[in-house]
């Protein structure tokens, strides 16, 4: 697959051992106007990859020599702050967890819904580009940490924060309770929050749901 210059400021790594998978990412990722640069192999990428070098990383997990994991791993003892957002067919606990304890902007399950990727895409190049946006105070701290989640995220925080349980949560998503826990903890370290009843306090905060209109007897 030809790989092109990089545009530092839209340019979009991603890294894939599956032909497939990383010649329809490409495509759809150009489709929008994006920069691709396409790697079949973690090191390869790491070869071409320099401290000058701008954007975001589509990072599968599980690949044949040099993993997913891994790759992050180089990348921060090299010093490049690159947003990733990992996709997987495996998306197991405890690789989800070790992956966000790592700073990974997203983790998106195998087969992903086109749309949720470009906007999870679109979200890391912009806060790659403003490193800085969420140092507000107040109301405009608020806004900043809602601004941060990403469209499955905010399917999952407005429930959680009227107090809704997470198999019921699942079944309103039609998803498994286990991709609900995965985006119910990413959701509460994303928000820097360590309690449910701090996920109630931002969404009031921020004026999306009526404190009279929670789901009390579920806390």
């Amino acid at each position: 697959m030809t790989e092109r210059p990089a545009n530092e400021a839209t340019t979009v790594y991603v890294v894939d051992d599956d032909a497939g998978m990383l010649e329809s990412t490409q495509w759809l990722l150009e489709s929008v106007g994006l920069d691709v640069q396409a790697y079949s192999d973690g090191r390869k990428f790491l070869e071409a990859i320099s401290s000058e070098r701008a954007g975001c990383v589509v990072l599968d997990v599980r690949m044949p020599g040099l993993g997913g994991l891994n790759v992050q791993e180089e990348l921060q003892k090299r010093g490049l702050d690159l947003p990733i957002i990992f996709v997987s067919g495996h998306a197991d606990v405890p690789i989800v967890v070790r992956a966000f304890k790592s700073g990974a902007f997203d983790f998106i399950e195998k087969p992903f819904n086109e749309q949720l990727l470009l906007d999870s895409v679109q979200q890391a190049l912009q806060e790659h580009q403003q490193p800085n946006r969420g140092n507000f105070q107040s109301d405009e701290q608020t806004e900043a940490l809602m601004a941060t989640l990403t469209r499955r995220e905010r399917d999952v925080f407005l429930p959680l924060a009227q107090g809704y349980t997470s198999r019921e949560i699942a079944e309103k998503l039609d998803v498994s309770v286990k991709t609900i826990d995965l985006y119910r903890a990413r959701v509460m370290k994303r928000l820097g929050a360590d309690r449910l009843p701090d996920v109630t306090g931002l969404a009031i905060a921020a004026g999306l749901i009526d404190p009279l209109d929670l789901r009390r007897d579920e806390h």
